[in-house]
Order: C-alpha cells, then sequence, then structure tokens
C-alpha cells in the first residue's frame, strides 16, 4: 500500500515539473520576440544625383615661349598673378638686337643716298638723249640703276623691320587676360627660342570647362529621354548642372553641357563630354579636378535607407514584413542618389511594403518580430 502510494506521488511530481518546464519554455519565446523599427514605404518626389569626375581648364592656356636668344634681364610678373592681355612679363636681354636696328638704319639711309643719286643720274640724263647728244643707252641704264637702288632701299626697310621685331620680341608680353603659371626659369637664366620648357602659362579663367565622360548607354538613354534630332540638340534641352569642387562643397554657379565628342573612344567605350561653368571671380583655377553632377527630377519614387539594406553577391537586399510580423529576405534593384544615404527603389518593392529600417544584419528569414513604427519623416530626417 505504501508502494503505491510512493509511486503516485512520484508521477504527480514529475508532471507537474513538465507542465512547469513547458510553460516555461513559451514564455521563453514569448521573451525571445524582439523589437525592430518598421518603416511602411510610400512613393514620394525626389531628386535623383548622378556624379561624374571631371578635369578642369581653363577655355584657353597659352604657353610664352620666348622668340629669341637671350638672357632674362627682368621677370616683371608673379606665379599665380593675374595679368591682362599686352601686359609686359619678361624682358630678355641681348645687345645684339639693338646693334642690328642701328645697322638697318644706317644701311636705309644709304639706300636713300644711293636712291637720290640714281634719280638725279636719271634726271640728268633724259634731257641729253632728248637731244641726241648721247644714245639711248645712256638713259635706259640710269633709269636701271636707279631700280636697283629702290630695290636695296626697300631691301634696307625689310631688314629694318625684322630686326625692329626681334628687337620687340626681347619684351615678353601676355596675349590673353588670364592667371600665370609657374615660372620656372630665373633672372639671368640663358634662353633660346628652341628651350623646351616654356617661360610660363596664361591661362585664360573667365569661363572653366569641365571634362567629363559618358558610356554608350548613358548616351543613348539621353538623347531617349530628352527631344532632339542630334546629341547635340539633346543637350542643349539639358537642364544646368552643377558642379562640386576638390574639397566637395558645390559651386555657386551652375552650367551647362554644351559639347559632347563625336567619336566613341575604343578603349574605354565612352564619350567626352564638355560643362561650361563662368568663373568671373577666378576661384576655379586651370589643371585642377571635381565632379560635375546632373540632377534628374523623379515623380512617384520609392525611396529605401541605406541602412535598411545589405549587400550580397553584388544584389542588395531588405527584409519585408509580412501581416504576421514574419520578416522575409526580398531582393531589390535600386539607383544611388548622390550625396544621400538612400536608394530609389526600380523593382523589388511597392508603395505600402513594410520593411524593417535597421539592425537588419541581426535578422533572419522567418524571424517573428515586434514592429515600432517609424514615420517618414522620422526615417528620412538624417539621410536628406
Amino acid at each position: 500500500m505504501f508502494k503505491r502510494k510512493t509511486q503516485f506521488v512520484s508521477v504527480i511530481t514529475v508532471a507537474l515539473c513538465l507542465l512547469t518546464s513547458c510553460g516555461g519554455k513559451k514564455d521563453d519565446k514569448k521573451d525571445m520576440v524582439k523589437p525592430y523599427p518598421v518603416l511602411t514605404l510610400s512613393n514620394q518626389d525626389t531628386e535623383l544625383n548622378t556624379d561624374y569626375p571631371a578635369t578642369l581648364q581653363g577655355e584657353q592656356t597659352v604657353e610664352i615661349r620666348p622668340k629669341v636668344d637671350g638672357y632674362i634681364d627682368a621677370i616683371l610678373i608673379d606665379e599665380g598673378a593675374t595679368v591682362h592681355k599686352g601686359q609686359v612679363l619678361f624682358r630678355i636681354s641681348n645687345p645684339q638686337y639693338g646693334e642690328n636696328v642701328r645697322n638697318a638704319n644706317a644701311l636705309i639711309a644709304s639706300a636713300k643716298a644711293d636712291v637720290a643719286a640714281a634719280d638725279l643720274q636719271v634726271q640728268k640724263t633724259r634731257p641729253l638723249v632728248e637731244k641726241d647728244i648721247i644714245s639711248k643707252y645712256e638713259l635706259e641704264s640710269a633709269q636701271l640703276t636707279l631700280k636697283m637702288k629702290k630695290a636695296a632701299l626697300a631691301q634696307a626697310m625689310t631688314t629694318l623691320a625684322n630686326a625692329k621685331t626681334n628687337l620687340g620680341y626681347t619684351t615678353v608680353t601676355s596675349p590673353v587676360n588670364g592667371v600665370v603659371g609657374l615660372i620656372p626659369y630665373k633672372v639671368g637664366s640663358l634662353i633660346t627660342a628652341t628651350t623646351p620648357n616654356p617661360l610660363t602659362t596664361v591661362s585664360k579663367t573667365g569661363k572653366i570647362y569641365a571634362y567629363f565622360s559618358f558610356n554608350e548607354k548613358q548616351i543613348l538613354d539621353l538623347m531617349n529621354k530628352l527631344p532632339g534630332k542630334s546629341l547635340q540638340e539633346s543637350l542643349k534641352k539639358m537642364p544646368p548642372v552643377s558642379l562640386l569642387l576638390s574639397d566637395g562643397t558645390e559651386y555657386a554657379k551652375k552650367g551647362r553641357i554644351e559639347i559632347a565628342s563625336g567619336l566613341v573612344d575604343s578603349r574605354t567605350g565612352s564619350v567626352s563630354l564638355r560643362a561650361t561653368f563662368e568663373n568671373p571671380t577666378g576661384l576655379i583655377r586651370s589643371g585642377g579636378s571635381g565632379t560635375v553632377r546632373i540632377s534628374e527630377k523623379v515623380s512617384n519614387a520609392l525611396l529605401v535607407p541605406q541602412k535598411s539594406t545589405y549587400e550580397l553577391q553584388g544584389k542588395h537586399f531588405v527584409y519585408v514584413v509580412d501581416a504576421k510580423q514574419m520578416v522575409l529576405s526580398k531582393a531589390i534593384e535600386t539607383k544611388e542618389i548622390a550625396g544621400r544615404r538612400v536608394y530609389v527603389v526600380t523593382s523589388g518593392l511597392k508603395a505600402g511594403d513594410r520593411i524593417v529600417l535597421k539592425s537588419a544584419a541581426t535578422l533572419k528569414d522567418s524571424a517573428v518580430i515586434k514592429p515600432l513604427v517609424v514615420t517618414n519623416a522620422e526615417a528620412y530626417s538624417e539621410i536628406q
């Protein structure tokens, strides 16, 4: 009797333990449901920015090279100075050019005297011929001598002009308005017309050209989106573009894409384009780098914060929350908006879908979560 009673008590005890254990597991499962911020997607109007690395050049960069041999006698500007057309930059010393001018003047004076003497001879000979005192041969000879002396005078004048031109080359002036580049030579340096390096460069930077590239697909997309019978006509329909400077700041003035090359580079498969920006203050210098930003307005776009996605094998994924609060990973196709931490979804999601806003890396498919509703204003405030 006592043995049976002991067995009954043992069975009751085991049953209670099992019930207690099962109840504890159920409570633990409830405790495992973690809260996650969840965003309900909606269509929005936005601006899609695309950035292109660019090299910057002034509208004209002129190499200042010596046209005569000599020593640099004076440097009248400094590197980085702004100069105007006709301003003296360098003086070259070579006494030979001054002497050539003086010699040419002397030759002209001598030639003029010879012309005067020859002309006088013609005047003396003509009446004698008319009176048959001397033959016509004498007059013709005098006239030929006059022509020779006049030719010698013309040659002397040409020599003087050349000598003055060479002497003028000893004063080097700027051919354009612009900014002076590096000056590799110093006062006293010997330079010649064949010196490999220029004395300096002058860059005309009233306008700045930003050169960048499109691939063939982008060119075709552009022509399909914008009206025009040719690429040049399509470019005229494009809205103004922005320029980001090397420090990341946006240049104050907008520019326009004006020119595209007529050939596709066979090595890179790209087409070179040129955007023009006004540069009245000279803030942008020739030879620098920047980024051309092209903006495109998009209506009813579906935006997903980058922090809501994760990448796997080159594809982007998000976790979608169903009606039972269960998450499922879903592949999406996106376009990045330059300068903002957000993607434009082109396929894979629709308005009304709910996605896990962040901490998606800790989730797995079929996990059940506790959604914490996040508004659009809260979700996008930190990524604008």
